[in-house]
């Protein structure tokens, strides 16, 4: 089979993760997997594979979770320690026809309580540390099962000792129902539950496939990403059905990261926004760990185009891009943008791109006051296509809030420039009193100060813009570089500095703005 048959059958019957590694093992099972870390549920494996271990991994899960009693149309709540495996079990689920619930390893026991119980009964497959964690969560009444996948507990069914059961055959779910399950980012919250089906999983491949398949060499692709995120059910589909070495990370540490790519020299690198931001320093390493980077991706934020310079001027490759898809786990990517070297520096960090040809998502911006969207005057950002998530779980009416027909509306303020370029300013939850851009206001001012890693603008407890920033090695600011460098911006208040490792984020790293400002004001209260 050629990955090029199997993604138009993928397009004409649905993306079914239970059946994705059987398919890519059958476009070349040769094709290696790499981890920077030991598999949880076989530590025996070791760190590298082929997709046709891979593929009997998965076929070997899924006759060991029929056999601890999960059957078709049930929900299994993945609930684990960050491990590739993660996807692999993910995949064994959905093999025998189950509903996958991915909930992140960064959710503390409340909120995956919270959700669990949402999902009404669900089997929660997970491991003995995080058991450890939901010692205090009654889950006896929340849940129909529990089975473990590592380290396991008295008590509890265990994987391990299902080994050897009889494999099944795989069970496909209908195209249009749910098929996997993931969560918003929580950053105002309790995450949503957002329902994705094979349909919506497939529809998503569309644009990205596109790009991929200008890229003729079979070269390692890197991909650091939450193996819980909607994005790594596309990450992993492309990379696999076009043949692509993978290099699975989950080490974020820049010193691992720098071991991991001088090793294994990757031709594409996808990461969070944040993660390429804290590797950035990595630019200067003699090693030259992005030397081999022809295409940097990254699809959650957008990024600072200081970012991207450094990084696409650390790449010894003719030609390099940095690709940058805006969208989120409701809409998938909706517009992207590349990128090169000579003009990252320069470029404008609001503006996110523009929407992809030949069935990809439309993008419009709809006014919030009855004029007409502009830049003085952005609106609300909408996206329609058949990539759109099905529901919220649990949540019909929330979800129906959002949705207008065939568009949704995704949150953000933006306005798009006569060249169609889809400028995204803010969340409209962030939004501040006198300032047209948080987001702006953030890119300009760390495009001066090389000494920041961080910064944040948010809500003071009168309605000011306070910028929260955070330094390199936790160095002192300097106030007048700082005084320098906001002169456009005298609207902002004093700033305030804190440890990066203090400012509250969510599973994919973004900043919880919310949760920032309430921290700030209740000290600010405590020092009045």
């Amino acid at each position: 089979m050629k990955g090029s048959t199997a993604y138009r059958s993928i397009q004409k019957r649905g993306l079914h993760i239970g059946l994705l590694p059987e398919m890519a093992a059958a476009v070349n099972g040769r094709t290696p997997i790499t981890l920077d870390h030991d598999l949880g549920v076989f530590p025996e494996t070791g760190r590298r594979l082929t997709v046709a271990q891979y593929a009997d991994h998965v076929d070997d899960l899924a006759a060991r979770l029929w056999a601890a009693g999960v059957r078709p149309d049930e929900h299994v709540v993945l609930y684990e320690t960050a491990n590739a495996d993660h996807w692999m079990l993910a995949a064994a689920v959905s093999r025998i026809g189950a509903v996958v619930v991915n909930l992140s390893p960064a959710l503390d026991a409340a909120t995956a309580a919270a959700l669990i119980e949402r999902v009404d009964q669900p089997t929660l497959l997970t491991d003995g540390a995080k058991l450890d964690v939901l010692a205090d969560v009654p889950l006896a009444k929340i849940t129909r099962r529990l089975v473990t996948s590592a380290d396991d507990r008295p008590g509890v069914a265990s994987l391990a000792e299902l080994a050897g059961a009889p494999r099944v055959k795989p069970v496909v779910r209908p195209i249009d129902e749910a098929a996997v399950i993931t969560h918003t980012s929580g950053t105002t919250g309790i995450p949503k539950l957002v329902v994705h089906t094979p349909r919506t999983q497939a529809v998503r491949l569309v644009p990205q496939w596109r790009l991929l398949s200008l890229m003729r060499k079979k070269e390692t692709v890197a991909i650091h990403i939450p193996f819980v995120h909607s994005r790594m059910v596309a990450a992993m589909s492309l990379a696999l059905l076009k043949e692509f070495p993978v290099l699975l990370m989950r080490e974020a540490d820049p010193a691992a990261v720098a071991e991991q790519l001088v090793r294994h020299r990757p031709m594409l690198i996808e990461a969070l926004p944040n993660s390429l931001m804290e590797w950035e320093r990595l630019a200067e390493d003699p090693r030259a760990p992005f030397g081999s980077v022809k295409v940097f991706s990254s699809t959650f934020d957008a990024i600072h185009p200081g970012t991207m310079s450094k990084l696409l001027k650390a790449s010894d490759r003719r030609g390099a891009l940095f690709f940058q898809i805006y969208g989120q786990s409701e809409v998938g990517p909706a517009v992207g943008r590349a990128y090169f070297r000579d003009f990252a520096h320069k470029a404008n960090g609001r503006c996110v791109g523009w929407p992809m040809p030949r069935g990809a998502a439309r993008v419009r911006v709809v006014s919030r006051d009855g004029r007409h969207p502009s830049e003085h005057n952005p609106g609300f950002v909408e996206v329609a296509w058949d990539g759109l998530a099905r529901t919220y779980f649990g949540e019909q009416e929330r979800y129906d809030a959002n949705r207008n027909g065939p568009w949704w509306r995704t949150g953000d303020i933006g306005y798009r420039t006569r060249f169609g370029c889809l400028h995204m300013l803010d969340r409209e939850v962030d939004m501040i009193p006198g300032v047209r851009s948080s987001l702006e206001v953030e890119d300009v001012v760390l495009s001066k100060l090389e000494e920041l890693n961080e910064l944040v603008v948010v809500q003071g407890p009168n309605g000011e813009p306070v910028p929260v920033l955070c330094t390199v090695d936790d160095a002192p600011l300097d106030r007048a570089r700082w005084r320098s460098a906001v002169t456009d911006f005298p609207q902002l208040g004093d700033p305030v500095q804190i440890p990066r490792a203090e400012l509250p984020r969510t599973a994919t790293l973004k900043v919880q703005r919310k949760a920032l400002a309430r921290r700030l004001q209740e000290q600010l209260k405590d020092r009045a």
